[in-house]
């Protein structure tokens, strides 16, 4: 079964997108029109959600990883830019410590995997919400106490559970995010050992993934903190995660 990915534009070294858990790639929607038009952009469903729901063994954010350097390699793409957000974030740096030759810079906003603590009940209500009362009530607990949830975003993600199965996917997959109630950890040597450049992006008021995930990186990281945002970056601040996208990647107005 076949990952989906939406495509925009052309060239040898596009920026990959990968969305956070319980999302799909409209998430990326606002950060996308701040990047078109003149940067090429593959726009991925994670396995387990939206139009990638049917992929198998979906969950491990190792799979998705690696079946995520599978597509690019069928599409003839040897390098990409990455930038993930939450889960999406620990898949891109999975790829990273994977084939390191291959990724050519990362950006990663409130990634998964930076500390061992994780709102898991959040996430279990999210994963299992099927009302737009019960699918808002999650995400404002996700934003930053200032930023509005849009009707488009509520909408969307009931959409995105429409379908048969959809939820129950989403449910198994949130009770793999831990075990004794935490997430797994990347390992930091190998998080240490990246060559390409890094870019790390938290909100302040993160209540999913806390802001202190972000203290101690590696030396070369360039991290940046939002003091009023939360946890949902790419619809938060869409602007700023493509002006920070774009500086990691070197990318020239």
């Amino acid at each position: 079964m076949p990952l989906f990915a939406r495509a925009i534009g052309e060239g040898a070294e596009p920026v990959v997108l990968l969305h956070g858990f319980g999302g799909t790639h409209a998430a990326w929607d606002m950060v996308v029109d701040a990047l078109s038009p003149d940067v090429p952009l593959l726009v991925y469903d994670l396995p387990g959600h939206g139009e990638s729901h049917d992929f198998p063994d979906a969950g491990p954010a190792k799979l998705a990883a690696q079946a995520i350097l599978a597509d690019l390699a069928e599409r003839g793409i040897a390098r990409a830019h990455l930038a993930g957000h939450s889960m999406g974030g620990a898949v891109a740096a999975l790829m990273g410590i994977i084939e390191g030759a291959r990724v050519a810079s990362l950006t990663l906003l409130s990634p998964g995997g930076f500390g061992p603590e994780i709102n898991h009940r959040l996430l279990t209500r999210y994963a299992a919400a099927q009302d737009e009362a019960s699918i808002l009530t999650c995400l404002e607990a996700m934003y930053g106490w200032m930023s509005p949830v849009s009707e488009k975003v509520v909408r969307e993600s009931l959409a995105a559970r429409a379908s048969p199965g959809r939820v129950e996917t989403l449910v198994r997959i949130a009770q793999g995010l831990v075990r004794d109630g935490r997430q797994g950890q990347l390992p930091r040597d190998r998080l240490e050992g990246l060559a390409m450049p890094v870019a790390v992006v938290w909100g302040q008021l993160d209540n999913v993934l806390p802001v202190r995930h972000a203290r101690g990186l590696p030396w070369p990281f360039g991290v940046h903190i939002f003091p009023d945002l939360g946890h949902m970056l790419p619809q938060e601040a869409p602007a700023e995660c493509a002006a920070i996208i774009r500086r990691t990647a070197g990318l020239r107005r």
